[in-house]
């Protein structure tokens, strides 16, 4: 299942791969797509969604342009 599909009709319903995240630096709400995770924030006004940043999970370490980062 692709960014696309998951984010374009729902991307405030949380599912097994879609969560809602406690507050953090980075986004609101987290998507899982394999080893990826697609982090993200919701304008509800223009009905938009911008991707924040696309990190890899490597065990329970998440890298974002190849450096780690704790959320």
């Amino acid at each position: 299942m692709g960014i696309e599909s998951c984010l374009k009709y729902e991307p405030d319903r949380e599912t097994r791969n879609n969560k809602r995240l406690r507050p953090n630096r980075l986004a609101e709400w987290e998507l899982r797509v394999e080893r990826f995770r697609v982090f993200y924030d919701i304008d509800g006004e223009k009905r938009f969604v911008k991707v924040e940043a696309v990190g890899q999970k490597r065990g329970n370490r998440l890298y974002l342009r190849g450096q780690e980062f704790e959320l």
